[in-house]
């Protein structure tokens, strides 16, 4: 378990940093620039401006400078929300990401988890058929389709929910579910396979010859070696959830990351979009590392 620690963290900063380099590139060769507006500034103004903000130096110098701001725990000034450091910004948006992610993966796992047992308790009959055709369903359609709909369900027609923005902790449902669902789907499907794998297994065979219930069968001897393909799941789940918030948090209008790095994606702030990519990339490994942890856990064959 510690030498996979190990592998993953040395591999960790080179990957961040490859990132780094990477999307800087590909924002510098975008069209457009930070200071392009509907009124065109006079060049005098707009050449103090790119000298004041470093955007003159070459590339790697660009590069360097703040890869060196990063280490320091620093991401710079904002080009467009000037009265704000992406510091401040990143501040603001990160736990309502978090948030929104985090309980849209716990509600995936749980509802996941659910509906894969429910399902493998009635293997091969309608129960199981009709669950596995709608958890397909609910895989097959993106966050984009599955969001407005339950706005024009619930928040327009019956009006039982709010649309938009993060007032109250109510607001906070509907993008949630948006979120979560694709992912429980998935996390059935996965559970209900894993669960019929682990039946057909001989120690539940004994279990079932020793006279155990049904109930103790599945939960207690065959449930965690049905989660071994959850667990590999996990981690892409997770990336996923948090990148997904990006059209979440656009289409609810919440003041997460992933609504900063549209706006700052459309406006050209390089540092504020650097920022939320670095941020996005470094939770993504970690997640990943968490899932290969669970692996391990959950089947000591694979552990290094």
């Amino acid at each position: 378990m510690l030498a996979l620690i190990l592998r993953r963290l040395g591999t960790a900063l080179p990957t961040l940093a490859a990132i780094l380099i990477l999307s800087f590139l590909l924002m510098r060769l975008a069209p457009g620039g930070p200071f392009d507006s509907e009124r065109p500034l006079d060049l005098a103004t707009h050449t103090a401006l790119v000298q004041s903000y470093g955007l003159d130096k070459p590339l790697p110098a660009q590069i360097a400078l703040y890869i060196g701001r990063i280490a320091h725990g620093d991401f710079g000034p904002s080009l467009v929300y000037r009265d704000f450091s992406v510091n401040d910004l990143v501040a603001q948006g990160l736990p309502v990401s978090l948030t929104l992610g985090g309980l849209a993966f716990l509600l995936a796992l749980a509802l996941g988890l659910a509906i894969g047992l429910t399902a493998a308790a009635h293997a091969e009959a309608r129960t199981d058929r009709a669950l596995m055709l709608a958890m397909t369903l609910l895989t097959a359609l993106p966050t984009f389709v599955t969001g407005p709909l339950l706005v024009l369900v619930f928040a327009l027609g019956l009006g039982w929910l709010p649309v938009s923005g993060l007032e109250t902790p109510y607001h906070l449902i509907l993008p949630v579910i948006a979120l979560a669902l694709p992912v429980a789907g998935a996390i059935a499907k996965l559970s209900r396979a894993g669960l019929a794998e682990a039946l057909r297994q001989d120690h539940i065979r004994t279990a079932r010859a020793r006279g155990l219930s049904p109930f103790r069968i599945l939960v207690v001897h065959a449930l965690r070696p049905a989660l071994v393909p959850v667990a590999s799941y996990a981690g892409p789940a997770a990336a996923g959830l948090l990148t997904g918030a990006v059209v979440i948090e656009t289409v609810f209008a919440l003041p997460g990351l992933g609504r900063y790095f549209v706006q700052g994606a459309l406006n050209r702030d390089y540092p504020l979009v650097l920022a939320v990519v670095t941020l996005y990339a470094a939770l993504i490994i970690l997640f990943n590392l968490l899932a290969d942890l669970l692996y391990g856990w959950l089947d000591p064959r694979a552990r290094g």
